[in-house]
C-alpha cells in the first residue's frame, strides 16, 4: 500500500505566454491536513485545477493510492473522491441549501429526485457539521461562512476523502475561523485527508502537521510545520528574507487635511467623530460589525448620512456621489476587491484608468496611446505581476488584482485615500509591497486611512487608531500607547456595557 493517498511528480502546466507551474510535486498522506503556501501567483490556484481535473498537464504524474490516475474533467476526480471548496463560493442564491448540495448528483430513483430523501440526507450532513440553519434555507441568505459548510457538506454528500480548502477563512471572522478549524480537524479524525490552503500563518500553525510552499510556479519544498521558523517559511515564500514587514517611515504631519464631526447614519453608526492629517496614517479598527465600512462609505458617497458634517482641508463639502468624492479628492480602496474595484472581464489598463478616462479625452476621442502609456506606468509602480496591460482581472491571482486596484486608486489626483482591509487574502510578499506603497503615500503627503481587523497591521503601521463598536468611537489612541489587550478593550466596551445596564434592569 502506498504511503501517500494523492502523490504529483512533475506537473508542469503551459498557458499561452506563461508556464503556471512548472515541474512541481507534492505528497498528501491519509488523515493529514497538509497546507500549501505562496506568494499569488506562485502556482496554487492552477494547481488545485489540475488535480480536480479541470486543467489538464502537459507533464508529470498523478497517483492515488499509488495507482497512476489521467482524469479527463472534472467529473472524474468527483468520482475518484476530491472536492474542492474555494474561497469564492460558487453557489445559486435562488435555490435551497439541499439543491446547492446535491447539484448534479441528485438523489433520484427510476429517473425521479427523490426530494423528501435529498432534503432528509442534506439535513443530517449539516447536523453532522453543527451548522445552524438547515437545509430548506434559500442559499443566498447565508452568511459566507454558512456558505462554505454548505460547500464542505457538498463534499461530504459526494463521499470525498480528499478536500481542497483554498483560503476558508480569508472572509472570515475570528470565531467562525475557529468554527471551520474544528470542523477540518474532525474531518480529518474521520480518515478525509485535506489541502489547506491559506496566507495566514495562524491557519497554518493551527491546523497542519506539513507544509509545502510553491514560488513562481515551482517546487520550493515540504517541511515539518513544528520545525519551520516564520522567517524560514516567508524566505521560502518570497525568495528573500523580510526583515521588517512593516515599513512605517518617520513622517512630519502636515495640516489637518479631513475632518468628520458627528457623522451619524440611522442604523449603522452613530456621532462618529475623526480627523487626519496630512502625511498622517490613522487606522480604523473594531470588531467585524462594529461599523468601520459603513463610515468610509458614507464619507465616499456611497450612502448617505443622517446627520453630521465633513471637512476637506478646513472647508465644509457635501459628498453626494463617489464621483463628487474622486472630485474632491478623497479615493477609496474597497474592501471587495472583485465586486467593488475591478471589472473583472476587462483588461489591466482600462481598470487602471477608468476613473480618470476624461483626462486623456479630447473632442470626444480617447487618445489610446496616453491610457496606455499611464496605466503601464501605475501597473509597474505596483510591481504588478501580468504580461500585458490588456490582460484580464480575472487572469491575475488576489493578490495582483489588489495591486490593480491600488494602482487605479493611485492614478487619481487624491488628498485622502481610504484603504478597506488592503491585504485581505493576499501574501506576505504583496503585503509587505502594499505597505510600502501606503508608507510612499504618507510621505508624499497623503492623509491615508487604513481599516483592518489584522491587529498587527493596524499596530505596525498606523499613527494615531481609532477603535470602533457598535457604530461608535470608543477610543483613540496614540502609536506609542497602543497595544492589542488595549485595543480590543475599546472594541468590546460598548457590547459589555450594555450587558451590565439590561442585567441591571
Amino acid at each position: 500500500m502506498s504511503e501517500y493517498v494523492l502523490e504529483l511528480k512533475g506537473i508542469t502546466k503551459i498557458f499561452p505566454g506563461v508556464k503556471a507551474l512548472n515541474n512541481v510535486q507534492f505528497q498528501l498522506k491519509p488523515g493529514e491536513i497538509h497546507a500549501l503556501m505562496g506568494e499569488n501567483g506562485a502556482g496554487k490556484s492552477t494547481f488545485i485545477k489540475v488535480i480536480t481535473g479541470v486543467h489538464k498537464a502537459e507533464e508529470g504524474e498523478m497517483y492515488l493510492d499509488g495507482k497512476k490516475v489521467d482524469f479527463k474533467g472534472p467529473k472524474d476526480a468527483q468520482a475518484a473522491g476530491i472536492a474542492a471548496i474555494y474561497q469564492h463560493v460558487t453557489a445559486y442564491p435562488d435555490l435551497t441549501v439541499a439543491e446547492n448540495i446535491f447539484m448534479g448528483h441528485e438523489i433520484k430513483k427510476n429517473g425521479l429526485i427523490q426530494w423528501k430523501a435529498m432534503y432528509a440526507e442534506a439535513d443530517k450532513l449539516l447536523e453532522q457539521l453543527e451548522a445552524d440553519f438547515k437545509s430548506n434555507a434559500e442559499m443566498g441568505t447565508l452568511s459566507v461562512a454558512q456558505q462554505q459548510m454548505v460547500e464542505i457538506a457538498k463534499a461530504l454528500s459526494m463521499k470525498a476523502r480528499i478536500i481542497i480548502m483554498d483560503e476558508p477563512t480569508a472572509a472570515l471572522t475570528k470565531n467562525e475561523s475557529e468554527k471551520l478549524y474544528g470542523i477540518a480537524e474532525k474531518l480529518r479524525d474521520e480518515g478525509a485527508s485535506i489541502i489547506f490552503i491559506s496566507h495566514r500563518f495562524e491557519d497554518m500553525y493551527r491546523l497542519a502537521t506539513r507544509v509545502t510552499v510553491f514560488r513562481d510556479s515551482q517546487y520550493i519544498g515540504s517541511y515539518d510545520v513544528d520545525k519551520i521558523t516564520n522567517a524560514d517559511l516567508i524566505k521560502a515564500m518570497v525568495g528573500r528574507e523580510i526583515n521588517d514587514l512593516f515599513p512605517k517611515p518617520d513622517v512630519k504631519f502636515g495640516e489637518e487635511v479631513l475632518r468628520v464631526e458627528n457623522l451619524s447614519r440611522i442604523g449603522y453608526f452613530k456621532d462618529v467623530n475623526f480627523n487626519v492629517r496630512k502625511g498622517e496614517i490613522v487606522g480604523l479598527t473594531g470588531l467585524v460589525g462594529a461599523g468601520r465600512t459603513e463610515v468610509v462609505e458614507t464619507i465616499f458617497g456611497i450612502t448617505k448620512p443622517s446627520s453630521g458634517k465633513i471637512y476637506l482641508e478646513g472647508k465644509e463639502v457635501t459628498i453626494k456621489q463617489p464621483s463628487e468624492a474622486m472630485g474632491l479628492g478623497i479615493g477609496l480602496l474597497p474592501e471587495d476587491r472583485q465586486k467593488s474595484g475591478l471589472i473583472m472581464s476587462w483588461g489591466l489598463g482600462r481598470n487602471v484608468t477608468l476613473s480618470t478616462l476624461h483626462k486623456y479625452a479630447k473632442n470626444g476621442f480617447l487618445d489610446d496611446k496616453k491610457e496606455r502609456e499611464i496605466s503601464k506606468e501605475f501597473l509597474e509602480e505596483v510591481d504588478t505581476k501580468a504580461v500585458t496591460i490588456f490582460d484580464l482581472a480575472s487572469s491575475l491571482s488576489g493578490g495582483n488584482q489588489q495591486k490593480v486596484v491600488v494602482a487605479k486608486t493611485l492614478v487619481q489626483d487624491l488628498k485622502v485615500v481610504i484603504m478597506d482591509e488592503p491585504t485581505k487574502g493576499v501574501d506576505v510578499g504583496a503585503k509587505a509591497e502594499i505597505y510600502d506603497i501606503m508608507g510612499q503615500l504618507a510621505q508624499k503627503g497623503y492623509g491615508v486611512i487604513l481599516i483592518s481587523s489584522e491587529m498587527p497591521e493596524i499596530l505596525g503601521m498606523s499613527d494615531r487608531i481609532y477603535v470602533m463598536c457598535n457604530g461608535k468611537i470608543t477610543g483613540e489612541l496614540s502609536r506609542a500607547e497602543a497595544t492589542q489587550e488595549l485595543i480590543l478593550e475599546h472594541a468590546m466596551e460598548k457590547s459589555s456595557k450594555d450587558k451590565k445596564e439590561a442585567a441591571g434592569s
